[in-house]
């Protein structure tokens, strides 16, 4: 599945956008500025989507890339 269709799947699920992910991450403390910050793990985040959005695990990967700056 091409990246952009995850992103796409996410938001008809969750009615939420990539920038909605990364304004929440930011509040939650995984990213500063935009950024990821350096300590956070893959895990933290896929456990956040999971049980906050019901996300599954390749989904959830998909907005960590994201946050990672991976765009493909």
């Amino acid at each position: 599945m091409p990246f952009q269709a995850y992103l796409d799947n996410i938001q008809k699920k969750t009615g939420k956008s990539p920038d909605d992910f990364k304004k929440l991450a930011e509040k939650k403390g995984f990213l500063e500025k935009g950024k990821l910050k350096p300590t956070v793990k893959a895990g933290e985040i896929v456990s956040w989507l999971k049980n906050d959005f019901e996300l599954g695990h390749g989904h959830s990967m998909a907005i960590y890339a994201l946050f990672k700056g991976i765009k493909k």
